[in-house]
């Protein structure tokens, strides 16, 4: 594990109700749930948000992902790391609906401002090439593509095409080598963090949400080369402040939000 990609600490978390044998009783459960092809998604939750003020301790306390994910399996699935992130920022409608609500609202924006650049060619041919019921998907997908150059990042830094050499940070590994693939109705991705493959995902949206849960979940510090893109997403889009409270958003995000709104 590399310790400069862990934030340095959690807030505090409730053991009201638990202590260590009966948590390891929730963990065999889920263990057990996980391993059935259509688990009990009530006594899944159930056990999860029983479970959750131990795993956060665990987590603040430096559990490599690798151990976290053998003890939470749950924590391996898309679903599994959003539901984690509700628990750990309650809100009225789950991360995942704020995301995609959200982002809608300004992806129109996103993609005219991003008209000149060579990333945008490749998502006009998907979507002239595609049909009238994908266009919705490739629009979404194509602004999350541009979304960084905005703020003059590199989507290469957050998506890897094809395979590369693991990056300590959430990531997303993509296994065909193709943007146009990427804009497809369905693709084979991996998120990955630390290194470590933590979920399979079958498009692009599904596991960008996914990568950027995992910031949250495994305590992870946002990457320099892809902060302001990322700190956009947690204020903006998915309305998780920072912890504390008014820390105001840097300039290099706030200049742009003017245009996209």
């Amino acid at each position: 594990m590399c310790q400069t990609t862990r934030r340095k600490g959690l807030e505090d978390s409730s053991f009201v109700g638990e202590d260590a044998a009966s948590v390891d009783a929730h963990i065999k459960v889920l263990n057990d749930q996980h391993k059935k092809l259509h688990p009990d998604t009530a006594l899944v939750k159930d056990r999860i948000t029983k479970t959750f003020a131990w795993r956060h301790r665990e987590v603040a306390e430096g559990m490599c992902t690798v151990d976290l994910l053998k003890r939470d399996p749950f924590l391996g699935t898309s679903a599994g790391l959003c539901d984690e992130v509700d628990l750990m920022h309650h809100c009225q409608d789950n991360i995942c609906r704020r995301f995609s609500e959200n982002f809608t609202a300004v992806l129109q924006n996103v993609l005219q401002m991003t008209k000149d650049l060579p990333l945008q060619k490749v998502y006009m041919e998907a979507r002239e090439n595609a049909l009238a019921e994908e266009i919705t998907g490739i629009d979404f997908k194509g602004a999350l593509l541009l979304l960084p150059s905005i703020f003059k990042e590199k989507i290469e830094d957050f998506i890897i095409l094809g395979e590369n050499t693991p990056s300590p940070y959430p990531t997303i590994r993509m296994k065909d080598k193709s943007w146009t693939t990427a804009l497809s109705r369905q693709c084979c991705c991996v998120v990955t963090v630390e290194g470590v493959d933590v979920c399979s995902c079958r498009s692009l949206d599904e596991a960008y949400i996914s990568a950027f849960s995992t910031f949250f979940v495994f305590n992870m510090t946002y990457p320099a080369y892809f902060k302001k893109t990322l700190v956009f997403l947690q204020n903006c889009i998915v309305n998780i402040g920072d912890k504390g409270g008014d820390k105001p958003l840097p300039v290099s995000v706030t200049r742009v939000l003017d245009q996209l709104y």
